[in-house]
């Protein structure tokens, strides 16, 4: 017997929906219509500087007002924070991760050091020495958890070859069918920040699988999470959801729709008469 089909839509109430939430925020809702399965909302809210409650009761109005329903109620990522934590215990405990001390400008330069002409490998970096870690412990400087590819590559032996994850839609370069992760690509990705929390790919992994999603349907500019997301699944024995990435909403000039376009969120739309069924059928959702 199939699985049951659940996808969701994952906002983060950082702005205003725009004609570009529109359209993912449709696609998995009626994705998950044709299926009979379940659409569900998840308020992706971790990120405590730039979240605003204003613009999360946008989010439950704008999707009204397209005339989306979703389970109640929406699953609000700041309320399940020891669940993210634990995870990231569990990979700590394991010797997956190593704290790194460098800032974003000492990353970038480590990066661009690449021969020239040479593509710029993604950052892979290692432990302190201890006395140099406690040093900087001790003085209370600020770092970051990363991890550490090379120790996933050990934990996971002949298996690191075997990730893969099937799309149903298309990455940016027409990538389809089953996909072989490629997680060096992202290098030693940042999960959690000293004082911040974890970061995107270990929570939304996290909720995907509390949340038994069994589909992710996106934007192909997260198609190149799919990979270092696979790589989480695997070492932590969660579920890997089937992924259906879509196209990209643009506007006239090409350019992509961002929260900072004001003229073209919904709440804007609305208030210049725009119905919802008129911009239901401009996405291709008559």
């Amino acid at each position: 017997m199939p699985a049951p089909f659940v996808t969701r839509f994952a906002p983060s109430p950082t702005g205003l929906l725009h004609r570009g939430h529109a359209f993912s925020a449709l696609t998995a809702f009626e994705a998950a219509r044709a299926a009979g399965g379940r659409f569900l909302l998840r308020i992706e809210d971790i990120d405590a500087a730039r979240r605003r409650p204003e613009f999360e009761a946008a989010i439950y109005d704008d999707l009204a007002w397209l005339g989306i329903a979703w389970e109640r109620p929406a699953r609000r990522q700041s309320e399940h924070l020891d669940d993210h934590a634990a995870a990231l215990e569990r990979l700590g405990a394991r010797g997956l991760l190593y704290r790194c001390f460098r800032t974003r400008r000492e990353v970038l330069d480590e990066i661009g050091r690449a021969p020239h002409g040479a593509e710029p490998a993604p950052f892979q970096g290692a432990p302190l020495p201890e006395a140099e870690e406690a040093a900087r412990l001790s003085r209370g400087e600020a770092f970051a958890w990363r991890l550490s590819l090379q120790a996933a590559r050990r934990a996971l032996g002949a298996g690191w070859d075997d990730l893969a994850f099937t799309e149903e839609g298309a990455g940016p370069d027409g990538q389809t069918g089953l996909i072989k992760a490629e997680p060096a690509r992202a290098g030693d990705v940042i999960l959690a920040r000293k004082g911040v929390g974890v970061a995107y790919h270990l929570a939304v992994v996290v909720d995907d699988a509390l949340q038994g999603i069994s589909c992710v349907i996106r934007g192909e500019d997260l198609f190149e999470a799919a990979h270092i997301q696979r790589l989480l699944q695997a070492l932590l024995e969660l579920p890997t959801p089937v992924c259906r990435h879509h196209r990209l909403l643009l506007r006239p000039d090409g350019h992509r729709f961002a929260k900072r376009d004001t003229a073209e969120t919904l709440r804007s739309l609305r208030a210049s008469g725009v119905q919802p069924a008129e911009l239901r059928r401009q996405l291709g959702f008559g």
